[in-house]
C-alpha cells in the first residue's frame, strides 16, 4: 500500500504543505534515553525548500529535546496524517539540523517563513530528506479542522526580545535536554533579522 519517493514534488508536496499540524521525532543515541515526539502547528511555519529539504520554526514555550538529538546525531523524522480527505500517512526520515538565531543563514532561512515568523523563534531546523514513503492512513480518524489557535502567538508577542530570552533562560530543560544534552545556546542570541 506504501509507496517511496526520490523527491517531494507534486501530489506530495501540495499534501505536505496543505497539513495543518505535522509531528517531529527524534531520540538521543544513548538506550535509556528519552524518545521525542512532538505536534508542530501554526500555518506557514514549516516550508519546501526543495525536492529534498524542508525546514520549520522552533519556537519557545517548552523544551528542547528536538535541538538536542539533532545536534547530538541529526537524525529526525516527520510525519503529516490526513485527517480530512483521502486517508494518507507520509513520513520523511531525515537529516536535521538547528540554525541557530546568531548563524549566518538564519536571515535567509527566516525569511521563508513571512508572516508566519514570530518574536519566540528560537531556531530554524532544516531537515534534508534520505527516506520519503506514503503509506494508506486508514486508521486515521477523520477530524474537522477548526482554525489556529493564536494563544501562543499572541502571548509571546506581549514579550520583547530581551524578556524572551530572559523566559528561556529561567525554563528547564532549554539549555540542556532532558538526558543533559546540549540544547538550545544560552544565552539566547538576540534576532538579527
Amino acid at each position: 500500500m506504501g509507496n517511496l519517493y526520490e523527491r517531494i514534488d507534486g501530489r506530495l508536496r501540495t499534501f505536505i504543505e496543505a497539513q495543518p499540524v505535522f509531528f517531529t521525532a527524534t531520540a538521543p543515541l544513548a538506550e535509556d534515553g528519552h524518545v521525542n515526539l512532538s505536534p508542530k502547528g501554526r500555518a506557514g511555519t514549516l516550508v519546501v525548500i526543495d525536492d529534498r529539504t524542508l525546514a520549520y520554526l522552533d519556537f519557545g514555550g517548552s523544551g528542547a529535546e528536538t535541538i538536542a538529538h539533532v545536534r547530538e546525531n541529526g537524525r529526525i523524522t516527520l510525519m503529516w496524517c490526513a485527517f480530512s480527505g483521502p486517508p494518507k500517512i507520509v513520513r520523511i526520515h531525515g537529516e536535521g539540523e538547528a540554525v541557530f538565531r546568531d548563524d549566518p543563514r538564519w536571515g535567509e532561512l527566516i525569511a521563508l517563513f513571512g508572516d508566519a515568523d514570530g518574536p519566540s523563534a528560537r531556531a530554524v531546523v532544516v531537515v534534508r530528506a534520505g527516506r520519503i514513503a506514503d503509506v494508506c492512513g486508514y486508521a486515521v480518524p477523520v477530524m474537522e479542522y477548526q482554525g489556529e489557535r493564536t494563544l501562543h502567538a499572541e502571548y509571546f508577542g506581549r514579550k520583547t526580545d530581551e524578556e524572551f530570552a530572559a523566559y528561556c533562560e529561567k525554563k528547564d530543560h532549554i539549555g540542556t535536554s532532558l538526558d543533559g544534552l546540549p540544547a538550545l545556546p544560552l544565552p539566547l542570541p538576540p534576532r538579527t533579522v
